[in-house]
C-alpha cells in the first residue's frame, strides 16, 4: 500500500502536490510511465521509502534527495517539464489494487480531519470497507471528463490542463537530451584531463627506459685467429 499515487484517464501517476496552493480545484502530478527510466526509478525508490510515504506531500521528500545526475529531484522534474497540473477530480488515487478514490474527496476528507472527529470516523469505515470508496453517487465519480461546474472549477482553467500533448513530450525529450549530451561533454572533457595527467606523470620514465636500451653493453664479436 503506497501514499501518493494514481491515475489520471488510463495514466499512472505520482502525486506531488494534492493542491496547488491559490488553487484548491487542481494538483500537480508526475507520469510516472512517462518518465525516463533513470528519473523513474530514483523517484519510485524515493515513493516507497518511510520518508516519501510519511510527506504530506510527496514534493517534500523529492525536495529533499537527488537524482542519479547529481540534481535535485523537484528541480530536476520541474526544469525538464515533466510536472503537470491537473483538476483535482479527475485524478483518482489508488493506494492499493482494490481501493480508489477521488482526489477531491480524498482533500475534503483530509481537511476536514482537522476540524473534528467526525472525518475521522468516515475515513475509518472507509478503511474498514477495504477500500477508500467514494460515498457519492456512482453517476458522480466519473475519473475523467467529469463537468467543472459540478467542482466550481472555471472552464477556462481545464483548458490546457489535460494529458499531456505529443508536442509537451517533445519538448521535455529535446531538454533531455541536450542535458544527456551536456554531462557526456564534460565527462569526456574530465577523462582528457585524467588521461593527459596520467601521461604526464609517466612521462619521466619513458626516456630512462629508452637510454638504458643504448647504453646496453653488447659483447664484442671475437676475431677469427689467422691459420
Amino acid at each position: 500500500m503506497y501514499k501518493h499515487v494514481g491515475r489520471h484517464g488510463d495514466k499512472k501517476v505520482v502525486v506531488l502536490f494534492r493542491q496547488v496552493p491559490n488553487e484548491d480545484h487542481m494538483c500537480l502530478v508526475v507520469y510516472s510511465d512517462l518518465l525516463p527510466r533513470l528519473y523513474h526509478d530514483a523517484v519510485m525508490k524515493i515513493l516507497e521509502s518511510a520518508v516519501g510515504q510519511q510527506a504530506e506531500n510527496f514534493a517534500d521528500a523529492l525536495f529533499r534527495d537527488y537524482m542519479p545526475d547529481g540534481r535535485n529531484c523537484l528541480e530536476a522534474l520541474h526544469k525538464d517539464s515533466l510536472m503537470k497540473k491537473v483538476p483535482t477530480n479527475q485524478v483518482i488515487m489508488t493506494p492499493t489494487p482494490a481501493s480508489s478514490v477521488r482526489l477531491d474527496e480524498l482533500n475534503d476528507l483530509l481537511n476536514e480531519m482537522s476540524k473534528g472527529e467526525e472525518a475521522v470516523k468516515r475515513l475509518a469505515e472507509i478503511d474498514a470497507n477495504k477500500g477508500m470508496v467514494s460515498k457519492k453517487k456512482t453517476t458522480e465519480t466519473k475519473e475523467v471528463g467529469v463537468s467543472p461546474a459540478s467542482r466550481g472549477i472555471p472552464v477556462e482553467s481545464t483548458g490546457t490542463m489535460g494529458v499531456l500533448t505529443d508536442e509537451d513530450l517533445a519538448r521535455g525529450r529535446l531538454e533531455q537530451a541536450n542535458a544527456m549530451r551536456l554531462n557526456a561533454t564534460q565527462l569526456l572533457a574530465e577523462a582528457e584531463r585524467l588521461q593527459k595527467e596520467a601521461e604526464s606523470m609517466l612521462a619521466p620514465t619513458k626516456p630512462l627506459l629508452k637510454e638504458n636500451a643504448k647504453t646496453k653493453t653488447v659483447p664484442a664479436k671475437k676475431k677469427p685467429k689467422a691459420a
